[in-house]
């Protein structure tokens, strides 16, 4: 009788250590085999920042650089959030950074072809969950920032929708937490609006937002 692969069980539950540091979690995230995703990335990428953070912020997935280099938002979009941050009057350094899926979900159009971003699935999101709400439990953050749809529907729901509620502040119990989260638009976003400057001063609008929940 054939045995199921872990990952056919689509959850990370099993690879998620009790009681653990930041660094136990990273460790053992390195070889989560909770969905099929750990197959095709390059390696999985955790989150990052220090444990004492304010704000956490939550994107969807790692990109093609975060999934080379094992450290998320240090792409194109990394650059314009952190940019987008100070603005805002939220200090970078002092904010946590992940994403509510750890692999890098890809499609390519021809082999060694560039690999083109996939949307996660939301039974890939709920498999990933566990990941997150240690995170959660760990950092214990005053302020959650989601970013973008996906992330969104992570942590709210599959009814979530970023235009709806973008730029205001919700209370909801995440994972188990009474937690206050503010969404706004990915930053991946931002660099493919066509008013790209429009787009920018919005995102930091939302972010004032955030910044003026913080003592």
């Amino acid at each position: 009788m054939m045995t199921k692969a872990p990952e056919d069980a689509f959850t990370a539950e099993p690879f998620v250590p009790e009681g653990g540091d930041l660094e136990a979690l990273r460790r053992a995230a390195s070889g989560c085999r909770g969905c099929p995703l750990h197959r095709d990335a390059t390696q999985t990428v955790f989150g990052a920042g220090d444990v004492d953070a304010r704000v956490m912020l939550v994107g969807e997935q790692p990109g093609d650089q975060e999934d080379r280099q094992g450290k998320p938002f240090v792409g194109p979009a990394g650059k314009l959030l952190d940019r987008a941050l100070a603005e805002a009057g939220i200090d970078p350094g002092e904010a946590y950074v992940t994403n509510a899926v750890k692999h890098f979900k890809f499609t390519r159009a021809e082999p060694r072809k560039r690999r083109i971003h996939k949307a996660p699935s939301l039974r890939e999101m709920t498999a990933c969950g566990p990941w997150l709400a240690a995170e959660l439990a760990l950092v214990e953050p005053e302020l959650i920032v989601v970013l973008g749809a996906t992330a969104g529907k992570a942590l709210l729901g599959s009814s979530f929708r970023v235009t709806r509620v973008r730029g205001t502040v919700l209370e909801e119990e995440i994972h188990g937490r009474p937690e206050r989260l503010v969404p706004t638009v990915h930053p991946s976003a931002v660099l493919r609006a066509d008013d790209r400057e429009g787009a920018y001063q919005g995102l930091v609008a939302d972010l004032e937002v955030g910044a003026r929940l913080l003592p």
